[in-house]
């Protein structure tokens, strides 16, 4: 096991009718002027605004709005969010739905703090110094934002969609209803799977043995998750099933399931050129082809590692450790096929002749490389998205 420090500083407020005590909490902390980022009409349709609306008035919250955020955020946006709060002198931010826009909400946060471009952030240029507070009210388990420390924008005019981690990124609360999740469709339920449980994969498959207690951590999320997963696919408003696959997003990401390992996120990394090339695909579809392709290409660096996976996870009985690894990554790929997930480029309707570009985006024109169980190279890069 790795040295390791773990922080997790956010306050999570979880269960029923939560989100009406948002206006309470908000007053609690000191803070009197608000910026509220949101998506488009969701959470209008379900009711949630104007609870968290009223619930703000009644505790003299004044709110400045930003709605509109798009998913894979855009710099665009965010520049104008923070024009935004300057003008307004805007003492918080409060995001109010997924992954994307508590990321915007990050990144306005970090960017009112500073007299720099806030893409300088995603580009590594700059790291923050200072951040407002954000808040979150979380609508769709999926990111686990509402607890990491990363934040990812998309910047169309390059074609690139970076992230970034800094401990400013932290969110001070997180408002956490399964209940608002009940309206989130198949589709997005199932991206929602897979990205947390491509964030657990990520910090266990890395290499470092040795940590018993933090692979047992992993592994219990997966199988959580994957046993909440069936059950949602045919009762989506099952209570149970929405709070694990809810408190097993924040877990998943809030280094938990790193301690004492590597974080590399190599996987996330490749998706990030997919979806910064082509934008409509969503990130948890982007996952599902490429953790089956990269765990095939890989899985002979360390073939202990995932033979426990299939083991411990899938509860596969061969006794052949590479035929148990392999049917451990088959079990994987057949789980995110049953929940509708496209599991090839092709299905998602974009080309192989499309893996060059991808993978010089992903190295930065071959000027890095992505660590792994081995040093991912551009080479090695453009394979993996071609086997996708």
């Amino acid at each position: 096991m790795n040295d390791f420090i773990y922080y997790a500083p956010t306050k999570v407020y979880f269960g029923k009718d939560k989100e009406n005590e948002v206006g309470k909490i908000i007053k609690d902390y000191g803070y009197k002027t608000i910026m509220m980022q949101y998506g488009k009409e969701s959470i209008k349709k379900i009711g949630l605004y104007d609870r968290v609306m009223k619930s703000l008035k009644d505790n003299e919250i004044e709110v400045i709005e930003m709605g509109g955020v798009e998913p894979n955020p855009k710099v665009e946006f965010v520049r104008e969010a923070i024009k935004v709060a300057k003008e307004n002198k805007v003492e918080m931010i409060l995001a109010v739905g997924g992954g994307s826009v508590i990321d915007s909400s990050k990144a306005t946060a970090a960017g009112a703090m500073c007299d720099f471009d806030v893409w300088k952030f995603s580009s590594g240029e700059e790291t923050p110094k200072a951040a407002l507070p954000v808040g979150c009210i979380l609508t769709l388990a999926a990111a686990g934002s509402e607890m990491s420390a990363s934040a990812v924008l998309t910047d169309l005019s390059i074609n690139m969609k970076r992230g970034y981690g800094s401990e400013f990124n932290r969110c001070k609360f997180a408002i956490c209803n399964p209940e608002l999740t009940y309206s989130v469709n198949k589709y997005n339920t199932a991206c929602g799977i897979v990205d947390i449980m491509a964030h657990t994969m990520e910090r266990y498959f890395t290499p470092v043995d040795d940590t018993p207690l933090t692979d047992s951590i992993a592994e219990s999320i997966l199988k959580s998750v994957i046993d909440a997963g069936k059950v949602l696919m045919t009762d989506p408003e099952n209570y149970e099933a929405r709070a694990t696959v809810m408190w097993a997003s924040s877990l998943s990401h809030n280094d938990l399931t790193g301690c004492g390992r590597a974080n590399y996120l190599a996987v996330h990394q490749l998706e990030h050129a997919l979806s910064g090339e082509f934008d409509f695909v969503a990130h948890g579809a982007g996952l599902a082809v490429l953790f089956p392709a990269w765990a095939k290409y890989i899985y002979k660096h360390n073939i202990k590692r995932f033979s426990q996976f299939a083991r411990n996870v899938w509860n596969v009985k061969e006794t052949d450790d590479e035929k148990c690894a392999i049917k451990g990554i088959e079990c994987m790929e057949e789980f995110f096929k049953s929940l509708g997930m496209p599991t090839t480029l092709k299905e998602i309707g974009i080309s192989n002749e499309n893996a060059e570009k991808m993978a010089l985006l992903c190295t930065f024109n071959k000027k890095r490389t992505i660590k792994s169980f081995v040093e991912l190279d551009y080479e090695i890069i453009k394979d993996i998205f071609e086997m996708c």
